[in-house]
C-alpha cells in the first residue's frame, strides 16, 4: 500500500511545466471516489463545493471541525493524492495556521491550498504576513516528515476584473510568488487570471509552478499547457455543473409526473 510519504512525493511529481496536473474539484468522499474512478492522478477538494454541498458559504463559515472530518472521509475512501483547499488556514497567526496543516497533515493530505486574501475583509495579506503564514505551514510538514505541497494563493486577480488586469497585477503576482516561493511555496496559484499573455509571462517568470483555474472565456488546456502552466483547477465548476444535472433530472421526472397527472 502507497505510504503518505509517497503519495506526496508523487503529487509534487505531477507538477510539470507543459504538461499541467488536471484536478477537476471535488467536495465530499463519493465526488472524490467518482473523479478517481475515471482515472484522475490526484484529488483536490474545493472549499466553496464544500461548503455548498453542506448548507455553508465559503470564507471558512463552515467549522473547521466539520471541514476536516469531511477531510477525512475523503481521504479514507480514495487512494490518490489529496490536496486541501483551506481557504485562509483557519487562522490569522502563523501559530494558528500551522496548528491547522498539522491537523490535515495528520488526517492524511499531501497537499495544500493556502490564500492571502484576509478572510472576511477585503484586503490581502501584506507579503511578510502572508510569508510568515507560509513558513509555519512549511514548518508543520517538517515536523511531520511529510513533503506537503503548498499551494500559496494569491487573489489579486479575483479582486478586479478580468477585462482589467494589466502589468502592474502581474508585478505584484510576482513579487509574491517570488517571496512565497523562498518561504517553503512549491506553487502558485492565481485564480481568476485568464489573459494569455499575462499567463505566459507569469509561468516564464515564476521560480515555482503556476496553478490557474478554468473559467468562461479561459483559454483551453492545451493552450495553457503551451504557456508553461503547471496546474488546472476547476474550482466550484464541477460542483455547479452536477447541481444542474440534478436539476435537470428532477425536471424531466416531475415534468412526466405532472403532465400525467393532468392528463388523468
Amino acid at each position: 500500500m502507497i505510504t503518505q510519504r509517497e503519495r506526496a512525493h508523487l503529487l509534487k511529481k505531477l507538477h510539470i511545466k507543459g504538461d499541467p496536473l488536471i484536478l477537476f474539484n471535488i467536495w465530499d468522499a463519493r465526488s472524490a471516489q467518482a473523479i478517481q474512478e475515471i482515472g484522475a492522478k490526484a484529488i483536490a477538494t474545493s472549499s466553496w463545493s464544500v461548503a455548498a454541498a453542506h448548507g455553508y458559504e465559503d470564507g471558512e463559515k463552515l467549522s473547521f471541525d466539520f471541514a476536516f472530518a469531511n477531510l477525512q472521509r475523503i481521504i479514507a475512501n480514495v487512494d490518490l493524492p489529496v490536496t486541501v483547499d483551506l481557504e485562509g488556514g483557519y487562522g490569522q497567526s502563523p501559530q494558528q495556521v500551522q496548528k491547522t496543516v498539522s491537523k490535515v497533515i495528520e488526517a492524511g493530505a499531501v497537499g495544500i491550498n493556502i490564500e492571502d486574501q484576509i478572510i472576511g475583509q477585503k484586503q490581502l495579506y501584506s507579503i511578510e504576513d502572508q510569508c510568515a503564514r507560509i513558513k509555519a505551514v512549511h514548518k508543520a510538514a517538517e515536523y511531520a516528515s511529510i513533503p506537503l505541497f503548498i499551494n500559496a494563493r494569491t487573489d489579486i486577480f479575483l479582486k478586479t476584473d478580468s477585462s482589467h488586469h494589466n502589468d502592474n497585477h502581474l508585478e505584484e503576482a510576482l513579487r509574491r510568488t517570488v517571496a512565497y516561493a523562498k518561504s517553503g511555496a512549491d506553487g502558485f496559484f492565481a485564480p481568476g487570471l485568464k489573459d494569455p499573455t499575462l499567463i505566459k509571462k507569469l509561468c516564464a517568470l515564476s521560480p515555482i509552478p503556476i496553478n490557474v483555474m478554468m473559467r468562461l472565456d479561459m483559454p483551453s488546456s492545451k493552450q495553457l499547457a503551451e504557456f508553461g502552466v503547471a496546474r488546472i483547477s476547476y474550482g466550484p465548476g464541477p460542483y455547479d455543473q452536477t447541481m444542474e444535472a440534478l436539476k435537470e433530472a428532477g425536471r424531466n421526472v416531475l415534468s412526466k409526473l405532472y403532465n400525467r397527472e393532468a392528463g388523468e
